[in-house]
């Protein structure tokens, strides 16, 4: 499991050093291989191979015909990136991801359990300082077969 908040710096070629904590762990649950991809939140998301593959498998069941189902699929798989973690602990962020997330030099690497979070450091300050003064007020609508993925 994938837990805590790391405060972190990308190098100047947007590379990620992951925290040794967690150096073992992905490699025991993806041998290497990770997917980084978009998240609406616009932070990156940033999984174990085969989590991911259990992911996208449920995203390819979502119906074509809802737009909000089709628009997370071209978020999530369109944007889907394979990357691995190289001898140093470094992975490299794709510029275009980087892009997306506004992630410059600080970082937040969020544990989320399965996967982590990569955010802006800032965008990650505002994002939990918002959260706690909106006192529970969620807008988002349900839409059934979304909530029945676990991503």
């Amino acid at each position: 499991m994938f837990r805590g908040i790391n405060p972190l710096s990308l190098d100047a070629k947007g590379r990620l050093s992951m925290p040794a904590r967690y150096r073992q762990q992905v490699l025991d649950a993806a041998a290497d291989q990770l997917i980084l991809t978009v998240d609406r939140d616009r932070c990156l998301l940033l999984y174990p191979l085969p989590v991911w593959e259990e992911v996208e498998q449920k995203l390819i069941q979502l119906s074509s015909v809802n737009a909000r189902a089709r628009a997370l699929k071209r978020l999530l798989l369109g944007h889907a990136e394979e990357c691995s973690m190289d001898a140093s602990g470094r992975i490299l962020l794709p510029a275009p991801l980087r892009e997306f997330a506004h992630l410059d030099k600080r970082v937040v690497l969020v544990g989320q359990g399965n996967k982590f979070e990569i955010w802006n450091e800032q965008a990650w300050q505002d994002w939990r300082e918002a959260l706690l003064s909106s006192q529970g007020n969620d807008n988002d609508e349900s839409l059934p077969d979304l909530d029945l993925l676990s991503f």
